[in-house]
């Protein structure tokens, strides 16, 4: 497993996406399925950094439940901590083999609890290529059956295959559910695209009925899935 490195040039560019009316697409479609399965009660969910400190800071009545923790895969400082739910959001496409990062992630969950991975779909490597415009690099992708191309953030990314995933999942004793394909028809709108609130509400909820619909989720430029640890036995 390779460490993710040189992020700096890319960070800005990501927090702008992000607040794009593309960028909130996947994370509004995440957090419905999340919230969908996370129990109403509190949980014990992992965090990552990105801009947390900074909204942490604007959320004083949080401070106490969240802990930040700035560490690679390898060295997660949580010594086999339980969580409710552990995601793991874009980040595996930075990863040459994910088999190891999803066995650490994996030991994390606690029993009934989730383990979320939003990842590169690999299925769909050459869609956003193709409906640009860029036949040629498309072609090139798609008859090659390549793994990996050069994302929004001009870094190549790694893809991977959603059943790949399961697979690595079930391996670690959890039970894959259902995996949802992410941004399938907005994908390649550009950072311009600025709907009014009715037409991306509308946009939303296409994305979502999709989302769990094949042939439309294999196209999804991100694949989520998610698993669960079976509850303990009570005999």
């Amino acid at each position: 497993m390779d460490a993710v490195t040189g992020f700096d040039s890319v960070g800005a560019a990501y927090a702008a996406h992000s607040d794009s009316a593309r960028g909130r697409l996947w994370h509004d479609l995440v957090e419905r399925r999340l919230l969908g399965e996370l129990p109403a009660t509190p949980v014990r969910t992992a965090t990552v950094l990105a801009a947390a400190a900074d909204r942490l800071a604007a959320r004083p009545e949080l401070t106490d439940r969240i802990r930040l923790v700035n560490a690679g895969f390898e060295s997660l400082p949580l010594d086999g901590e339980p969580f409710d739910a552990v995601c793991c959001h874009g980040v595996l496409m930075y990863l040459d083999h994910p088999g190891e990062a999803v066995a650490r992630l994996a030991r994390l969950v606690a029993a009934g609890g989730l383990l979320s991975i939003l990842a590169k779909n690999r299925r769909a490597i050459g869609v956003r290529e193709a409906f640009v415009g860029d036949s040629e690099t498309a072609r090139r992708l798609i008859v090659s059956g390549a793994d990996r191309s050069v994302g929004n953030l001009g870094r190549e990314t790694r893809g991977d295959d959603p059943d790949a995933l399961d697979r690595l999942t079930a391996e670690q004793g959890l039970s894959p559910q259902p995996w949802q394909g992410v941004r399938i028809f907005h994908d390649h709108f550009d950072h311009t695209w600025a709907p009014d609130p009715a037409a991306y509400t509308a946009a939303l909820e296409l994305e979502w009925a999709a989302s769990s619909r094949s042939p439309f989720r294999d196209m999804g430029h991100l694949v989520h899935t998610w698993a669960r640890r079976p509850e303990r036995s009570r005999s």
